[in-house]
């Protein structure tokens, strides 16, 4: 009996996705629910499985084809009507064939091991139970560079020496090694190249600045760290602060947790907080639903899954939708201060950056003390220049006093 595979339904606010990369090839035994073939849309990669056991007979829909909800993309012969008619060779997949479908191999990683046809049994994995990262597959490319031209360095000596070549020829050669490679643009970058565009055009953004003495929150959490994470299996890290502290602010500044609708404010009742992550494939917000329900633990360990599911492509739409306020922390990457760009139809997004050691004056005297600068952004249509000033100094009172967090003053 043959089945068809069908594109999944998309959400409603995608209209179609690009094919990146079949797994399987015609003649392959695919086993139920097995990924199949991996289909990327402007914000995640949607994985498809196979709807019942057998045979791939045929593929409609090869790699770069764009689809659509209910679209064919192959037909699988089922087991039951082909076991007499499959040829010997199809039931004994070849070992690496085998192995990398037992290994568990995020699509980023699945689609690179594709474009280089590399074994992935040759790959030793340092992810979780030796899974296999996007980062071992490129170190076992480097290592492969250099054993290849390892040979040529050595039977250089040698070689005859060649004549030296005119001035000309010299000029030839040197543009010979100015390569250029034009790919296309994935999806999502050019998802998050339009947002930004649309940032840009449609609001009047501005950004203002401030700094904040992170020494209460550094000796806060070098106190408790430990015990913090004994008790609930998550880390404690400065995110939480940041938005606990983004929290009050938001409160005391309702109109920076709003959004316009054409003619329109929104003023929302609840507080979902994007955290921008980056990932191989280009910059995502997932979001932290009622965030202010959370407490630290449960911030963590929410900020904590979104960063697993980034690096494994599992992120879902859900986790994507909606948000009234992002917080995205270039610090992470050594960046000391920049001015972060909107994320529609948000009016306000927080700029974090590398905490450093200062010079500042304390009571008459000069000390050293972990500084950060921070930067908001804000859509000057619906944000005045007085709260969102007023905003940056609550989140510098709350982290410079934690005890505005805990003791809700």
């Amino acid at each position: 009996m043959s089945i068809e595979v069908l594109v999944p339904n998309l959400p409603e606010s995608v209209a179609d996705a690009t094919l990146i990369n079949w797994h399987k090839k015609p003649g392959d035994t695919v086993a139920r629910n097995e990924n199949l073939v991996d289909l990327e849309t402007d914000k995640v990669v949607l994985e498809v499985p196979a709807p019942e056991s057998g045979v791939l007979a045929s593929i409609l829909k090869e790699d770069g084809s764009v689809v659509t909800a209910g679209d064919v993309l192959a037909v699988i012969e089922a087991a039951g009507s082909t076991a007499a008619a499959a040829p010997a060779e199809t039931s004994a997949k070849p070992a690496e064939a085998q192995h990398e479908a037992e290994m568990p191999l995020s699509p980023s990683v699945r689609r690179l091991l594709h474009e280089t046809t590399l074994n992935p049994q040759e790959i030793a994995g340092t992810g979780k139970s030796g899974r296999i990262t996007k980062s071992d597959v490129l170190d076992h490319l480097k290592k492969q560079s250099v054993q290849e031209t390892e040979p040529t360095e050595q039977k250089a000596p040698v070689a005859p020496e060649p004549p030296q070549p005119k001035a000309a020829e010299r000029s030839v050669g040197v543009s010979n090694l100015r390569p250029e490679q034009r790919v296309p643009m994935t999806r999502l970058r050019a998802k998050v190249a339009e947002r930004l565009l649309q940032a840009q055009q449609n609001a009047a953004m501005l950004t203002t600045f401030n700094e904040v003495n992170m020494q209460s929150v550094i000796d806060l959490r070098n106190q408790y760290k430990t015990r913090f994470e004994q008790k609930h299996n998550a880390k404690l890290g400065f995110m939480s602060f940041f938005v606990k502290a983004s929290i009050e602010a938001l409160k005391k500044f309702p109109a920076i947790n709003a959004s316009i609708d054409g003619n329109d404010i929104i003023y929302h009742g609840y507080y979902d907080i994007g955290i921008a992550v980056s990932t191989p494939r280009g910059l995502i917000v997932p979001v932290l639903r009622d965030a202010d329900q959370l407490d630290f633990a449960g911030i963590e360990k929410t900020i904590a899954d979104f960063g697993e599911k980034a690096r494994s492509g599992t992120l879902t739409y859900e986790d994507l939708q909606g948000g009234t306020f992002t917080i995205t922390n270039g610090g992470i990457f050594g960046s000391m201060l920049s001015t972060p760009i909107l994320n529609p139809p948000q009016c306000a997004i927080l700029g974090m950056h590398a905490i450093k050691e200062r010079p500042v004056v304390e009571n008459g005297q000069i000390v050293i003390r972990p500084i950060m600068y921070l930067a908001l952004s804000y859509d000057h249509r619906l944000v005045d220049g007085r709260e969102a000033v007023q905003f940056l100094v609550t989140i510098k009172e709350c982290l410079e006093s934690p005890a505005h967090l805990l003791l809700n003053i």
